[in-house]
C-alpha cells in the first residue's frame, strides 16, 4: 500500500534489551538509589470542600483517565449512602503536574459524583439503608443529614512531582501506575487503557473519526450517544472499542511491519509512535478515513460489514445482523485505495457488492473469525481482486 511521505513508522524497531544477569551487589545499589521509587504523600479532603477544590481550577479532572461513560444517578447515590453510613471509601489518585497542581488519576468518577452531589446536579435514588431520601438533592436532605455528610472526608494518594526528573519520566511513571491501579478487578478494554497510557494527537483524532456519522451507521452505534452522560447498551462505545477500529485502520496501512504476536502490542506500539505524527500527515489519514467509509457505505450499503452466510440445506446466503471487524478491516484497506476513483467505483457498485458477495460462497473459509497478518491481507487482497474484475482491471 502506498503510504504518505511522513506516514511510515519504524514499528517493531524500538525494543529493549533487558539484562537479567545483574548481582546481589548491582540489585542493592539500584535499590539504595531509589530507581524506580514513588514519592508520595496522603491528603484527607472534607466532602463539602470539593466543590471549591474544582472551581479554582487547581484540579484537573482529566478526560484522559476515564472511561467514555459516567457513573448512573444510581451508582452515584451509592456512593453518597456510603458517606452517610460512614462506609470506608477507597482513595483517590492525583498527579502533581506543578506545585500545588494537580490532576485526577484514577477516582475521576467518585470525585465527580461528590462535585455533582454537592452542585444539585442529581437527586439521591435507589438507596438501600436510606429509601427515605430517594428524591432528595443535597440542598432538600434535613439539615442533620446534610451536616453528616460534610463531616465525611475523601482520601487521597498524590503523587509528587518530584519523583519524576522530566517530562518523560513522568510519564512512564503515570503509565506504571495507572496499569498496576488497574489490574485487578477493573476489566478494562485495551482501547481504554490506550487512551489512558498513550494520549496524544493521533489518539484523539481516533476518538474524533469514531464519531463519524456513517461510521457509526456502519457499526450500530446510536449516532446521538454522545448526547449521553451514562453507561449505553452499545458495548462498541461503551468500552471504546469504535476508537480502536479507527485505529486499527491506521495500523493496518503498514500491516507488513506487524512481525507477529498479539494485535495489541503492535497496535500500542503504531499510537506510541504515531502520536507523533506531523499535522499534514494526521490531516491526510483523517481524509483517508473519512472517505474510505463514504465509498464504503454508498457502495456496500449500510449493512457493509455484516457478514454473509450459506444456509443449511441450500446455497442461497443469508447475512448475519452484527457488523463485524472480519469484515472493516479488508473493506476498510482495499477500498481505501479507490478513494480518488470513487465516482468509477460508484458506477460499478452493483457488480462490486455481486462479486465480493460471490466471496462468501466460493472462499467461506476466508471469513472464519481469525486475526492474523496472513488472513487479514488474504482478505484484503480478495476484496481489492473483486473490485478491480468489476471495473475491468484484472490482472
Amino acid at each position: 500500500m502506498k503510504l504518505y511521505d511522513g506516514e511510515e513508522l519504524s514499528i517493531g524497531k524500538n525494543k529493549v534489551e533487558v539484562n537479567l544477569e545483574i548481582s546481589f551487589e548491582e540489585i542493592t545499589k539500584k535499590y539504595h538509589k531509589g530507581q524506580v521509587r514513588i514519592v508520595t504523600e496522603q491528603a484527607r479532603y472534607p466532602l463539602n470542600t470539593i466543590v471549591g477544590m474544582i472551581n479554582d481550577g487547581n484540579y484537573k479532572l482529566n478526560p484522559t483517565f476515564q472511561r467514555r461513560h459516567r457513573w448512573e444517578p444510581e451508582r452515584k447515590s451509592k456512593l453518597i449512602e456510603s458517606f452517610i453510613i460512614n462506609v470506608p471509601i477507597p482513595p483517590i489518585f492525583l498527579y502533581e503536574t506543578t506545585y500545588s497542581k494537580y490532576e485526577v488519576m484514577d477516582g475521576l468518577q467518585r470525585i465527580t459524583a461528590i462535585y455533582e452531589f454537592y452542585t444539585d446536579k442529581f437527586e439521591l435514588t435507589g438507596l438501600r439503608e436510606w429509601p427515605e431520601l430517594n428524591g432528595y438533592k443535597y440542598s432538600q436532605l434535613p439539615e442533620v443529614i446534610r451536616q453528616g455528610i460534610d463531616r465525611r472526608y475523601l482520601s487521597s494518594i498524590i503523587l509528587l512531582q518530584e519523583t519524576a526528573k522530566n517530562e518523560s519520566e513522568a510519564r512512564n511513571m503515570k503509565q506504571l501506575v495507572f496499569e498496576r491501579l488497574n489490574s485487578g478487578g477493573v476489566d478494562l478494554s485495551d482501547q481504554e487503557i490506550r487512551n489512558a497510557l498513550y494520549d496524544g494527537n493521533l489518539n484523539q483524532m481516533c476518538i474524533e473519526l469514531s464519531g463519524n456519522t456513517k461510521f457509526r451507521k456502519l457499526f450500530n452505534i446510536p449516532i446521538d450517544v454522545d448526547e449521553k452522560n451514562e453507561k449505553t447498551d452499545n458495548a462498541l462505545y461503551d468500552k471504546m472499542d469504535d476508537v480502536e477500529l479507527v485505529l486499527r485502520f491506521f495500523a493496518f496501512r503498514q500491516i507488513e511491519k506487524w512481525t507477529g504476536g498479539y494485535i495489541k502490542k503492535f497496535l500500542d506500539e503504531y499510537l506510541t509512535l504515531g502520536n507523533d505524527f506531523s499535522e499534514e500527515v494526521l490531516r491526510k489519514l483523517k481524509r483517508a478515513f473519512n472517505e474510505t467509509i463514504d465509498i464504503i457505505y454508498d457502495i456496500m450499503g449500510v449493512s457493509a460489514f455484516k457478514l454473509w452466510k450459506i444456509t443449511r440445506n441450500s446455497d442461497e446466503l443469508k447475512q448475519v445482523k452484527t457488523p463485524t471487524k472480519v469484515l472493516y478491516d479488508p473493506f476498510m484497506l482495499a477500498f481505501c485505495q479507490y478513494i480518488d476513483r470513487k465516482d468509477e467505483l460508484v458506477k460499478q457498485k452493483a457488480e462490486i457488492s455481486q462479486n465480493i458477495k460471490l466471496l462468501f460462497k466460493m472462499e467461506p473459509e476466508l471469513f472464519v473469525s481469525r486475526f492474523n497478518k496472513n488472513d487479514i491481507t488474504k482478505r484484503r487482497d480478495a476484496v481489492i481482486d473483486a473490485i478491480d474484475k468489476a471495473i475491468g482491471e484484472t490482472k
